[in-house]
């Protein structure tokens, strides 16, 4: 028997490790080992909406904040959206996340949620939270903040993202979230030929940010790219 999407999606969260070098000052958060709780809504989360063996278009994002991803193993779903929209309660955490919030706003526009997941499949080239060390505590870190750090996982990156390709993923055209990530995205495509066309995105936490007036005009241009 054939493994659906969500079979492909959840082995690979469930093997997900990551084992190599790290420049000084930064750590690798695994969701899933951090909190039970995180691998089960997981599993509920794509045995709802990847079911199939659809062909899906392929979103990029950085790597999961601590928020988001980092605690309900689902690309930019906080706890909140993911109780309101998915229908999965989610009882030892509690998260609001600034990026989930204008996701799942499109995602409405879209169609909704069974649409949206229907037609596209989320996740980042990083695929766990990457954290830095400071005297106050951890804070978020992105793979590319450091010349050393994007130099450590680059390898890692170009695997993982091979292996999301593999889910049957339509690589004919991807959509990469945010400028910086689409640079340092163009370097692995380059080097590994993963994509003919990279469109670029501006990210939903920038949109939040700094042009939420602007939003829906954002809103709208992720809907064009994704339905054209």
């Amino acid at each position: 028997m054939n493994k659906t999407f969500a079979d492909q999606v959840i082995a690979f969260n469930k093997n997900l490790k990551y084992s190599g070098a790290l420049p000084e000052g930064f750590d690798v958060l695994n969701p899933y080992l951090d909190n039970p709780e995180t691998m089960t809504v997981m599993q509920k989360f794509y045995h709802k909406y990847y079911n199939d063996s659809n062909r899906r278009k392929f979103i990029i994002g950085i790597n999961p904040s601590r928020n988001g991803a980092g605690v309900t193993g689902v690309p930019f779903t906080d706890t909140k959206r993911l109780e309101s929209v998915c229908g999965i309660k989610m009882e030892s955490a509690h998260t609001h996340e600034v990026s989930s919030v204008f996701v799942y706003d499109m995602i409405a526009d879209y169609g909704g949620a069974d649409l949206f997941y229907k037609d596209v499949y989320i996740n980042s080239p990083f695929p766990l939270a990457i954290v830095r060390k400071t005297k106050t505590g951890l804070l978020n870190a992105n793979y590319y903040d450091d010349r050393k750090l994007f130099d450590a996982v680059k390898d890692f990156m170009i695997a993982s993202l091979k292996q999301h390709i593999s889910l049957n993923l339509d690589t004919s055209e991807v959509f990469i979230l945010g400028k910086k990530n689409a640079d340092f995205i163009s370097k692995l495509n380059k080097e590994a030929k993963l994509f003919d066309i990279m469109t670029v995105l501006e990210h939903p936490r920038y949109i939040q940010q700094y042009k939420s007036k602007e939003k829906q005009g954002f809103i709208d241009k992720y809907i064009l790219a994704l339905k054209k």
